[in-house]
């Protein structure tokens, strides 16, 4: 099979023929239609996340057909459509997933990360964490939920029943959380780089109230923030913005270091938190919501021998929406 190696060298992948994995007990074997291009793929690349598996196939928004069961599968068969997404794998007995946080494991296994993802012709996955996906997406559109979608739905519920939620970053990830929260009556407020017409125009179209640079004041307070930049200085900007009680969601798994701010931009009740991976059962209320409202995926499709192109146009802002890289 054809994929796209990263070794630790530098941030090029290397376009290599490599042999096609077999899959083990309780894994699938997929054959990859798609695959999303993630700006955690960035990370791993720009070397901002450490320790990688060395070498690595990046890619974790996968979306292909099961060419072959390893034994102990249930729940798929030769021949579905399945997403594979970041959570690759957890211990299954540590105090995190004995209480239902999964996504805090002690011992993940982290697909195009610590496990070989996605920019290949073929891979495998344990079936246990895969997805079956909404039949109203084709696999270009459905690739970009299996993340972007994925982990902006989780920032989203960290923002409990915030009504004017503000949007820092306008990509991948807020272009899918605009749709699912305006779709909940909540009014969307989209921050992007500055002069970025383009997305801002995008996020109107997604039903923001208002859109505007990061360095703007919203037109009325916020009650919840959510930050997609991996942008450090965002946060006292966003602390700013919110009202009392509020609270700033850092919805990335990288972010530039924070810098200092005034006690009083945090004190009353004001909250930072984070939100790290995402658990089974956010994959499945995350594809029954996607079910339900017709969301407007904006991607833009890639051969898989350039993804470094595709890299390289998300390391520079070039990309509306999410780039995915096809196989067909």
């Amino acid at each position: 099979m054809l994929a796209m190696v990263f070794d630790g060298a530098s941030p090029e992948l290397d376009c290599r023929a490599c042999p096609d994995p077999r899959p083990g007990p309780g894994q699938l074997l997929v054959d990859v239609h798609a695959c999303g291009v993630c700006r955690t793929d960035l990370h791993v690349v720009d070397g901002e996340l450490a320790d990688p598996k060395r070498p690595v196939i990046p890619g974790h928004e996968i979306v292909g057909l099961v060419a072959a069961l390893g034994d102990g599968v249930d729940g798929f068969q030769v021949g579905d459509r399945v997403g594979v997404p970041w959570l690759g794998a957890t211990c299954g007995h540590c105090r995190y997933c004995r209480g239902g946080r999964e996504n805090l494991c002690d011992a993940p296994g982290f697909t195009g990360y610590t496990l070989d993802g996605g920019y290949a012709e073929r891979t495998v996955a344990r079936a246990a964490y895969c997805l079956h996906l909404p039949d109203r997406y084709d696999d270009l559109h459905a690739a970009p939920l299996l993340c972007a979608g994925l982990i902006g739905f989780r920032t989203l519920r960290m923002a409990s029943d915030a009504r004017n939620v503000g949007l820092y970053g306008f990509g991948a990830a807020a272009h899918i959380v605009a749709q699912i929260a305006a779709h909940e009556g909540r009014r969307v407020f989209a921050f992007t780089r500055r002069g970025d017409e383009q997305a801002q125009q995008l996020a109107r179209s997604l039903g923001a109230v208002w859109a505007g640079g990061s360095d703007e004041t919203a037109p009325e307070p916020l009650d919840a923030a959510l930050i997609f930049a991996p942008v450090g200085a965002l946060v006292p900007t966003a602390l700013e913005a919110v009202v009392k009680g509020g609270t700033v969601v850092c919805g990335g798994i990288h972010m530039s270091d924070i810098p200092s701010f005034p006690y009083r931009q945090l004190w009353g009740e004001r909250r930072i938190v984070s939100v790290a991976n995402l658990t089974r059962d956010d994959g499945a209320a995350f594809m029954s919501a996607a079910s339900d409202v017709p969301l407007r995926i904006e991607a833009t499709a890639y051969a898989l021998k350039d993804a470094n192109r595709a890299l390289d146009d998300l390391r520079h802002g070039k990309v509306s929406g999410a780039a995915v890289l096809t196989m067909r």
